[in-house]
């Protein structure tokens, strides 16, 4: 990575195998969290480094086990079709990979019974899908692809500490490790002699490049103040909601619907939502959430009766069949957190941040794991574009531009919540128009074909916002009367002809 600074120009070039060195020293890239933002980020950056090490607090699990450093690790978590198509392109045949294992394909609106903005959407023909695989098979299948490239290692059980260098140029990271048994006889006698002493062992490891993909409780900020650098100003945005998951086995099928998926989407006048999708071993998962002073409970007695607050009973019908299968696991943190990394300041050249550790959204809208790929494809065209230095700065802003349309999304229905709070929580006077419009937009999604397509390629990320304001949508938003929608939930796919 060049430095802004200096003004040099002679950036990382792209290869492809079989690799001829030049006699230059090795590039040495590390990647900080290896979830599949970082992940994602080594495989691209492996292309251009010599060797690309990924330092992860856990170790890694064997197949598609759970990891303790993923606290949402047993919630929903889907791939919209932006997603899909961004993954897609990073590793060729990972989307056949996944359903080959049992990643189930939801077809929207036609499999999902759906209520929003205070209307049930028709099911008619699909002109999205979503993935719905747990978040285990997702990352240890992108996991097993990534690291089958041989110039890619893990640090596992270590944590970073700090990065080395100072405010003009990143030089590496500081180690240390966790656990008890972590590293070789020496190392552990070292850190057991350090606590002694009451301080702890720590290693420089050193890099051309550092990206972190830590995840939405990333130091970095604090990594930089310590080398006299600029943190970045952060962008906060918490509506208060809460959810809380329980997997379970479905219950017989009584022939009343023939539906995949139910979904509540909460809005500001409708505040509990619910979803149930289901995952590749038949099971599947069920997520309630409620913003503060109506979170739902943890209580496994309490857990499926919090269903009887939506506004309709079909979700706790399809309970009282179903069998839990898990405990509750709830999960809280859910503010929509934006570092502003793209904007000028006094940070090191060498440094990236990534993932959830740049922009992180409320986990409700189902849009991360899809912008960590987006995020992914932005860094390799960064790299690889001739046209222009892939300096830090540069680099930075295409990471945080591949984030903004799901920022966007997520902030702008969050914005609408009773109660949300934070910086970016206000609304200016120049957005009232827009949100007026959209309000229309989403009144019209579930009954107007016209209207539901675009704005399902809008939330898959699979088309710009602007497609709700060609002329063919605007004309169907302004001048058409709202469509009629069912009045109970549609139990039966339109093209089935019993609708």
């Amino acid at each position: 990575m060049d430095d802004e600074a200096d003004g040099r120009e002679s950036g990382p070039q792209e290869r492809t195998p079989p690799y001829r060195h030049t006699g230059r020293p090795a590039r040495h890239a590390v990647v900080i969290g290896g979830s599949v933002a970082g992940l994602l980020a080594a495989h691209v950056l492996a292309a251009h480094a010599d060797r690309v090490t990924i330092v992860e607090r856990d170790r890694f699990p064997d197949g598609a086990r759970p990891r303790s450093g993923v606290p949402q690790g047993s919630h929903i978590h889907v791939l919209v079709a932006g997603g899909q198509l961004a993954l897609e392109t990073l590793l060729p045949g990972i989307v056949a990979e996944l359903r080959q294992h049992g990643a189930p394909r939801v077809g929207m609106p036609s499999d999902m019974i759906q209520w929003q903005a205070g209307r049930w959407y028709r099911r008619t023909p699909d002109t999205a899908h979503l993935l719905t695989p747990s978040r285990p098979l997702l990352e240890w299948l992108v996991r097993r692809r990534v690291l089958a490239d041989p110039r890619i290692r893990t640090v596992e059980g270590t944590e970073v500490v700090g990065l080395l260098g100072d405010a003009v140029r990143t030089t590496g990271v500081l180690l240390r490790e966790r656990g008890a048994g972590a590293g070789t006889k020496a190392d552990s006698e070292a850190q057991e002699a350090a606590k002694a002493r009451g301080g702890v062992v720590t290693r420089a490891l050193t890099a051309d490049l550092v990206v972190d993909a830590s995840g939405r409780g990333s130091r970095a900020p604090d990594w930089l103040a310590a080398v006299g650098a600029e943190p970045p100003r952060e962008e906060t945005l918490d509506s208060g909601l809460a959810y809380a998951t329980r997997v379970y086995r479905p219950g017989a099928d009584d022939g009343t619907t023939d539906t995949v998926g139910y979904f509540v989407i909460p809005n500001p006048t409708q505040v509990h939502g619910g979803v149930a999708v289901p995952m590749e071993d038949g099971r599947y998962l069920v997520t309630f959430s409620g913003l503060r002073g109506s979170e739902p409970p943890s209580n496994e007695e309490e857990f499926a009766d919090f269903a009887t607050l939506l506004p309709h009973p079909f979700l706790h019908d399809w309970l009282t069949r179903a069998r839990p299968d898990s405990p509750v696991r709830s999960f809280r943190a859910t503010a929509n957190v934006r570092r502003r990394y793209d904007r000028p300041g006094r940070r090191p050249a060498g440094f990236l941040v990534t993932g959830d550790a740049l922009c992180t959204f409320n986990p409700v809208y189902g849009h991360g794991m899809s912008v960590a790929a987006l995020g992914a494809v932005a860094l390799r065209e960064a790299l690889t574009d001739r046209r222009r230095t892939p300096t830090t700065l540069r680099v930075q802003r295409a990471l945080l531009a591949a984030s903004r349309q799901a920022w966007d999304i997520a902030a702008g229905a969050d914005r609408e919540m009773p109660g949300a709070i934070g910086d970016a929580a206000r609304t200016r006077a120049a957005d009232r128009p827009a949100a007026w419009y959209l309000a229309r937009v989403q009144q019209r999604a579930g009954g107007d074909p016209v209207v539901g397509t675009a704005f399902r390629s809008a939330l898959h990320l699979t088309a710009p916002p602007r497609v709700l304001f060609t002329p063919r949508v605007v004309r169907a938003v302004l001048f058409r009367p709202a469509p009629r929608t069912p009045v109970e939930p549609p139990m039966w796919r339109e093209s089935d002809g019993r609708g």
